[in-house]
Parts: C-alpha cells; sequence; structure tokens
C-alpha cells in the first residue's frame, strides 16, 4: 500500500488555480524531494497533506485513508517559517513535543542538540534564524513518524552547516518511514534522494527515481532541473 496519494488534487484561492490536478503516489521507506521555482505550488500542496488546507477538488489519502486527525499522529511536519514562541526556552520547547506527540523521543532531542550545537537553557528570542531552524528541525526528527515533511529545511542556514543538516535527516528518520523535502536548493540536497518530484505552475509535471532522471538526462538532477525550467 502507498503510504501517501494525491487524486486529481486542484487548490484554488478567490478563483486563482494554485493547484491543478495533481496526482502523486509516495512509497514506505523512501526520501522525496518535491523540487520546484518560487511560487510553484510547493507550500500549498504540503499544506493540503498536513489538512492545514482543504482541497476544491480531489482527495489526499495516508495509508489508504482520508488526510485527519488520525494521519496528523503519523506526519512530522516542518514548515518554512517557525512558529515557536521566543519567549520559550529550548528546553521548554522539547518538554511541550513531549506532552503533546506521544512518539516523541526526548532523548534523542537531547542527543541532537549536542550534535547541533545548541544549548537547552538558551531562549529561542536569542537565537539567530538559522539556530531557530535547527532546533525545529530537531523537534522534527525526534518524532517516531511515518512521514517527515520538511518545507525549506535548508533556507536560513549557511552553505558549511547544509551537509551536517542532510546527514541529520539522513540519520534520524524511523526505518520505514518516507521524507518529503521541498527546496528550490536541490545541489545541497540530491546526494540523499530516492525520488523527486517537479512541480510548475500548480502542476506536477514529473514524477521519478532519482537515479533513473540521472540515467536518462546525461547529468544531475539540479541539472535537469535547470534544463526544464530555463528561463
Amino acid at each position: 500500500m502507498a503510504l501517501l496519494e494525491c487524486r486529481n488534487v486542484t487548490k484554488t484561492f478567490q478563483n486563482v488555480t494554485v493547484l491543478d490536478n495533481v496526482s502523486l503516489t509516495l512509497e514506505p521507506g523512501r526520501i522525496v524531494g518535491l523540487l520546484g521555482r518560487n511560487g510553484a505550488g510547493k507550500t500549498t500542496l504540503i499544506k493540503l497533506i498536513n489538512d492545514l488546507l482543504t482541497p476544491t477538488s480531489g482527495e489526499i489519502l495516508f495509508e489508504g485513508k482520508p488526510i485527519g486527525p488520525e494521519s496528523k499522529a503519523h506526519i512530522s511536519f516542518l514548515p518554512e517559517h517557525t512558529y515557536l514562541d521566543p519567549g520559550m526556552k529550548v528546553r521548554g520547547t522539547i518538554k511541550m513535543f513531549s506532552d503533546f506527540y506521544a512518539d516523541f523521543n526526548a532523548d534523542k532531542a537531547y542527543e541532537l542538540l549536542l550534535d547541533l550545537q545548541l544549548k537547552e537553557d538558551m531562549y529561542l528570542s536569542k537565537m539567530s534564524k538559522g539556530m531557530q531552524e535547527k532546533l525545529q528541525l530537531i523537534l522534527v526528527m525526534s518524532r517516531a513518524a511515518k512521514l517527515y515533511i520538511l518545507d525549506e529545511p535548508l533556507g536560513g542556514v549557511d552553505p558549511a552547516t547544509r551537509d551536517y543538516i542532510m546527514d541529520t535527516i539522513l540519520n534520524n528518520f524511523c526505518e520505514g518511514a518516507s521524507v518529503l523535502l521541498s527546496t528550490h536548493l536541490i545541489a545541497d540536497i540530491e546526494r540523499i534522494l530516492d525520488d523527486v518530484l517537479f512541480i510548475d505552475n500548480g502542476r506536477m509535471v514529473l514524477q521519478s527515481p532519482a537515479d533513473e532522471l540521472r540515467a536518462r538526462e546525461g547529468g544531475s538532477v539540479d541539472q535537469a532541473f535547470r534544463r526544464m525550467f530555463k528561463c
């Protein structure tokens, strides 16, 4: 059974079509890149999968059932923008997640704090944007979820940190789970990708295993994307 299916999903806002008849399938145990230019519809699709928006038409299924409270218990979501209270300390965010999510592993979170060089007694208001994004990643990856959805996890970190973030993702999602990773920094993530989804102007224009795309195009995923969406 597929982990996630989108079937002919369309989303409009005030007569503007943001997603147009999008269909895709995510299998268990895969790291999938959701790739597209700014404004292509990536974040809208992610919000629909997380039940933060409702499709205008079509359906989204998680393990064969409609998206809803049951699926939220198995999806760990990292949004593009922080939602944490700046008045909290790092340890307070860990306690909050421990109280809220039955599958949250606080010991793992504290291990990742050390790995990413964050201090548990630091206030979020004193942290840089990159440090806050690291903390959000720690919280998301410390859950024993079936699907991890990461929306632009590299946006606020320096290039030297990006490989470390990729390794953190690669080494900390649960066995048999999948990762849906949305970004425009394709060259930084493509070494970990099993599959790729190309979205443009609200339409899903390609779904392929990454290795097959490289062989077919005779180059990297990044090069294939640049050729396909050359301005």
